[in-house]
């Protein structure tokens, strides 16, 4: 297991390095830099005329390095991430990506998180319960529910709720994670609920489309294993049904679940980042959006190498985890 561990860890090196080369190559392939973003500012804010503007880009571009080549910005960008962990200097925030970075994946990888452990224990609950009453009104509510989490877009989910909050229910504190009372202030009871109050739509419509697919699957995969021998035999020997179900017939329908971990945590990360966006909460998404619309180049780059890396690290979990629930599946085919 620990050789599979280091042959997984060493060989996603060389793959991350190519999702960077990739990824810096896509960024940089729309035409225009910071420096147009600059002049652009200057000219439609501040006065300035087009030509001085145009002087005072450029030489913002030279000061900052965004006429070298983009091979040369590429190998500046990647070598002080592994010679120094540091990420470049965010043109925008004018503060190191690194400090961005900080500031903005932890409440995002926290809400991506809660959103995954709800989706996952309401999901094969609901699963569970929708695969023993097959064809009952409970399993035809819990498919409509189901389909309309597979197919209703999570950014129109957000529309309307935001819409509902603030033209309907005229709610003010809209996009932060706090009222402003609690701002600064040490943790507390009260602080957690505002925090909760703030946060509730971007974790009920990131955990709906997630629970849907794990009711859906875990409903499919269990009615499948019901049907199989080893459960009749079970059935046959007297065991009572609740533990014909969760003692022989849930653990292997989770199998599919399992291996979807490698996805779920990009997937949930992605969720949170599209309602974000809608919700101006101080995010990954917004930094990625604001980020890509002013030619920020390190900043887009890091986020998008920091969610390309979560992809990895989950398929890696999701093996080690099947590799423990089913003592059947053993790597390469070798016995351990």
């Amino acid at each position: 297991m620990f050789r599979f561990l280091a042959t997984r860890i060493l060989g996603a090196i060389p793959l991350l390095l190519l999702l960077s080369v990739v990824t810096f190559a896509i960024i940089q392939a729309p035409p225009g830099d910071y420096g147009d973003y600059i002049r652009s500012m200057l000219i439609n804010q501040g006065g300035v005329a087009a030509d001085q503007a145009e002087i005072q880009a450029e030489a913002y571009r030279e000061a900052n390095g965004l006429n070298e080549p983009i091979v040369v910005q590429y190998f500046n960008w990647i070598g002080g991430i592994l010679t120094r962990f540091d990420f470049g200097h965010s043109l925008y925030y004018n503060k190191p990506v690194g400090n961005v970075v900080a500031e903005r994946l932890p409440p995002t990888i926290i809400l991506a998180l809660t959103c995954h452990i709800l989706a996952s224990v309401l999901g094969i609950g609901l699963g569970i319960v929708a695969a023993t009453r097959q064809y009952s009104w409970v399993d035809t509510l819990l498919g409509v529910v189901s389909f309309m989490g597979m197919t209703i877009p999570r950014f129109l989910m957000a529309i309307i709720i935001l819409y509902v909050l603030v033209f309907q229910l005229n709610v003010s504190e809209v996009g932060m994670f706090f009222s402003a009372k609690y701002g600064g202030q040490p943790w507390s009871w009260d602080k957690f609920v505002n925090l909760v109050q703030h946060v509730w739509p971007v974790v009920f419509i990131a955990t709906f489309g997630g629970l849907a697919y794990n009711m859906r699957v875990m409903r499919a995969n269990l009615l499948d294993v019901l049907n199989s021998q080893y459960v009749e035999t079970a059935r046959a020997k007297g065991l009572a049904e609740s533990s014909v179900i969760m003692k022989h017939a849930v653990p292997n329908a989770l199998h599919p679940l399992v291996a979807y971990q490698g996805v779920v945590l990009p997937y949930m990360l992605t969720g949170e980042i599209e309602v974000a966006i809608v919700f101006g909460l101080a995010t990954v998404g917004p930094a990625i959006v604001g980020s890509m619309a002013v030619g920020d180049v390190y900043v887009t780059a890091t986020f998008m190498l920091v969610l390309a890396t979560t992809l990895i690290i989950g398929n890696i979990i999701a093996d080690l985890l099947l590799a423990v629930l089913d003592p059947r599946i053993r790597l390469g085919g070798n016995a351990e």
